[in-house]
């Protein structure tokens, strides 16, 4: 039996939802690590922050934070992700696998599945409902990937915000050495054989380089925060 990619959203009483309908102009991912949250903040409107921030913190304690233009990275103590009262309490069958990072936009959550049983899917979501969920299947197609990579990162997550030119400069930086020590090239000889200015190359670079580090930093952050024993034993050798 296939593998099945199941896309839903649920709305209830959650304090990460209810902020999002509070300030639609506000997106929150969030990934965990079982002792930490890394909370993503894309904001529409930065002054909104403060009064986010205040939300926060009825339910959570911030730890630490960063700015990084229109996206903000919270670190909060403590997972919140699955305790009672949440969908991920729910997902206690080995064959529904949750994909991070969980999303948060217009009071509405949005989770990732990989299911083994298409009839499980059905349980789960026919028990929110009963449960008083409000719930909507978004996609549902037959997985045809690899589980390993899903459930650490995705093309789509890494990727999807580049755009062709932003691409192209990345694949050609790299083809030229651009990114090797020391450097194989330098920007103006791999814009010169481009025949582009150097101004414009480096802006597609630069761009492509900001959106991937923003993509990886909560990944980053949350490594960061096992302990360095732990990290050690985790090595692919």
């Amino acid at each position: 039996m296939p593998l099945f990619e199941v896309v839903f959203r649920a709305r209830y009483q959650n304090p990460f939802g209810l902020i999002t309908k509070e300030h639609p102009s506000a997106k929150i991912f969030q990934w965990c690590n079982d002792e930490y949250d890394i909370m993503e903040l894309v904001l529409q409107k930065q002054e909104d922050y403060g009064e986010i921030r205040k939300d926060f913190t009825k339910s959570v304690e911030i730890i630490d934070e960063m700015h990084n233009g229109g996206n903000t990275h919270v670190i909060t103590r403590m997972c919140a992700c699955g305790g009672p009262g949440t969908v991920q309490h729910y997902l206690n069958d080995p064959t529904l696998l949750l994909i991070p990072p969980i999303a948060y936009e217009e009071g509405w959550e949005h989770l990732r599945l990989i299911a083994f049983k298409h009839e499980n899917v059905k349980k789960l979501l026919a028990k929110l409902k009963e449960d008083g969920f409000e719930v909507e299947i978004l996609r549902k197609k037959p997985f045809d990937g690899y589980i390993a990579s899903s459930l650490t990162l995705t093309t789509d997550a890494l990727f999807s915000g580049l755009t062709d030119k932003q691409v192209d400069a990345l694949l050609t930086a790299f083809a030229q050495g651009y990114f090797r020590f020391p450097r194989g090239a330098d920007l103006q000889t791999i814009a010169s054989k481009e025949k582009i200015s150097r101004t414009t190359f480096l802006e597609h670079l630069k761009k492509a380089e900001n959106k991937i580090i923003t993509a990886l930093i909560p990944h980053i952050q949350l490594f960061r925060r096992i302990p360095k024993d732990r990290r050690e034993t985790m090595a692919v050798v």
